[in-house]
């Protein structure tokens, strides 16, 4: 029989796995070959601004899919899919604030939604770890450290904030390769935007991430940092929506889209 785990099971099961609530958890790593996705719910009054803000924005915000009003069921990305249940953690933004984190939406759910799916970089670590570069924070089993920067994004309508980074650290005999490798996916944000040095886009210490843990970086290290889709929830507290919907930092929704839909070489 093949192996069905999360990490080799397909998207559908593993849906329906965070569905039910068998799978909370970070999704890193659980199945692999697959394009994940950065969840971000507006009341429609918002939904414009913030699409211009993805389209001003495209290396944090790189659209997949938006899902017109009242409707939770992604048509490009994903069979069977509920918006409202099959991203394991979810965070509410009200005026700002995180109000409620909570693993379904059902509660707040109204025909005025619009749902974004924005690219994430845990689509591109199958293919790192194809070329045996390996991940620190699927090795310690936690979360990969993010942190906001100084670095500004486009305003766009009531939308402004920091650009938010993930942070992976690479050997530095192996950085070369990871930029090629990464760049090949664009829509899951590409190649690094900055290579060590992290006090020159505004982070202080490493090893306190704004959102996710921290992770070891080894003598021959320097930590590498990708545009990162959790940059709306920063957003979020400098815009003040009314509401936001996200996932949890580092709980996607997992599409049925391959990397490979995605790889442009």
């Amino acid at each position: 029989m093949g192996d069905t785990s999360p990490k080799h099971g397909m998207p559908t099961d593993i849906r329906l796995a965070i569905r039910s609530g068998r799978i909370n958890s970070v999704t890193s790593g659980l199945a692999e070959g697959y394009v994940q996705a950065n969840v971000v719910i507006l009341p429609k009054s918002l939904s414009f601004d913030f699409l211009l803000f993805c389209q001003r924005n495209p290396k944090p915000c790189p659209l997949l899919e938006v899902i017109e009003p009242g409707q939770y069921a992604p048509n490009l990305t994903c069979t069977g899919a509920d918006i409202r249940y099959d991203v394991p953690l979810y965070n509410i933004y009200r005026d700002g604030e995180l109000s409620e984190p909570c693993q379904s939406i059902e509660h707040i759910w109204s025909k005025d939604l619009v749902s974004f799916l924005i690219g994430c970089s845990f689509s591109f670590e199958n293919a790192l770890k194809q070329a045996n570069i390996p991940l620190r924070h699927q090795d310690m089993k936690c979360n990969v450290p993010m942190y906001k920067t100084s670095i500004p994004t486009v305003t766009a309508g009531i939308f402004s904030g920091p650009l938010v980074v993930s942070m992976r650290p690479i050997k530095r005999s192996h950085i070369s390769k990871a930029v090629q490798v990464t760049s090949r996916f664009p829509d899951t944000h590409g190649a690094p935007i900055h290579i060590g040095a992290p006090e020159t886009i505004g982070i202080a210490d490493l090893a306190n991430p704004d959102y996710g843990d921290p992770v070891t970086i080894l003598d021959d290290e320097e930590p590498v940092f990708w545009a990162c889709g959790v940059t709306p929830q920063a957003a979020a507290i400098v815009s003040q929506p009314e509401l936001m919907i996200t996932h949890a930092p580092g709980h996607m929704l997992i599409t049925d889209k391959t990397d490979n839909d995605f790889s442009i070489f």
